[in-house]
């Protein structure tokens, strides 16, 4: 598990994410003692703290996105800069970035939020 959801040199934290999401961060559910016991995923002491401090059974994706969020409750922090893309499939790539970013603007207790990055509506 490490292997496909530690967080890479120099990656950022929203493209982290999405690489989560895409190899299914969302259908692992752990309890705390298991996410502890994960060691380091983002590289960043305050989220991986986190990503263990809840006790009960959750899924890792929504551990890294409360984690993300509570290390960040500024959302400025994390947000991707536009970068220039000439093709559809970069364009499709960024606007999945800026809706990871509104998610992790979110409540992330709250179940009534979308959990999958395709089911945000981004302006």
């Amino acid at each position: 598990m490490r292997k496909d959801f530690s967080c890479l040199p120099g990656e950022h934290i929203i493209t982290w994410l999405l690489r989560c999401w895409d190899n299914g961060a969302s259908s692992l559910e752990l309890e705390g003692r298991e996410a502890k016991q994960l060691g380091s995923l983002s590289r960043e002491g305050g989220i991986d703290k986190a990503i263990g401090k809840k006790t009960q059974a959750l899924s890792l994706w929504r551990r890294l996105l409360s984690s993300v969020r509570e290390r960040y409750p500024f959302s400025e922090d994390v947000i991707c800069q536009p970068g220039k893309w000439t093709t559809m499939e970069q364009g499709i790539q960024y606007l999945t970035k800026l809706a990871l970013w509104e998610m992790v603007c979110y409540d992330p207790d709250n179940t009534q939020l979308p959990a999958d990055p395709d089911e945000v509506q981004c302006t």
